[in-house]
């Protein structure tokens, strides 16, 4: 799994007893033979098979995964015991777990992708932007997918953009480029009004 180059004044852990990492989650069913498509979550999206089985979020449950390039973050896994279109549906949602002890220990201000998803996310004045969802590299240096249910933005992971990740506190600090958050002092696009059938005109007695 990879370490992205991280911005500065990054805080240890809060939980240093975390004896797991988040690597990945089944999304849904691929094709008829018990193929499903996984949501992966380390930096080469294929390494999610190389750290041996994967277990549930209950820890009851492991998994061994064999994994094809897919796209957008996501690989095709056949899972042993997975042998059945319906076997596969019943896997999605399923969230995948690796023992940390299994993993190189990060060095100073290094960490694992799937530690940043699913921090809170807030500028520099402490206003909420949502949570990180997905980390990206599209070629040009990471990038920090943020949204919530109102909007998607993608914030590149520099020390000017993003000056502090606060692992303890479960947040990292936002200060975005100029452009890249809406101005709340524009005023809002008038909107066209929108007529239905002409009425009809009142007939003549």
């Amino acid at each position: 799994m990879g370490q992205m180059t991280p911005p500065r004044d990054v805080t240890p852990p809060g939980d240093p007893d975390a004896r797991r990492l988040l690597v990945g989650v089944v999304t849904s069913a691929r094709g008829l033979k018990g193929e499903v498509w996984v949501r992966s979550y380390t930096a080469d999206p294929l390494a999610i098979a190389s750290y041996g089985p994967l277990q549930d979020e209950t820890g009851s449950r492991s998994f061994v995964l064999h994994v094809r390039p897919g796209n957008d973050g996501h690989v095709a896994a056949r899972i042993d015991g997975v042998d059945s279109r319906t076997a596969a549906e019943a896997m999605a949602g399923i969230k995948l777990y690796v023992d940390r002890a299994v993993l190189p220990k990060p060095g100073d201000e290094e960490y694992y992708h799937a530690d940043l998803i699913g921090l809170r996310a807030e500028t520099l004045s402490g206003e909420p932007l949502g949570t990180v969802r997905a980390v990206h590299n599209y070629g040009a240096g990471d990038s920090l997918e943020i949204g919530d249910e109102r909007s998607v933005i993608l914030v590149p992971f520099t020390r000017a953009a993003v000056p502090a990740v606060h692992m303890d506190e479960g947040r990292v600090v936002i200060d975005p480029p100029a452009g890249l958050l809406p101005d709340p002092a524009a005023a809002p696009a008038k909107k066209r009004r929108r007529y239905g059938a002409r009425p009809k005109e009142k007939a003549h007695a």
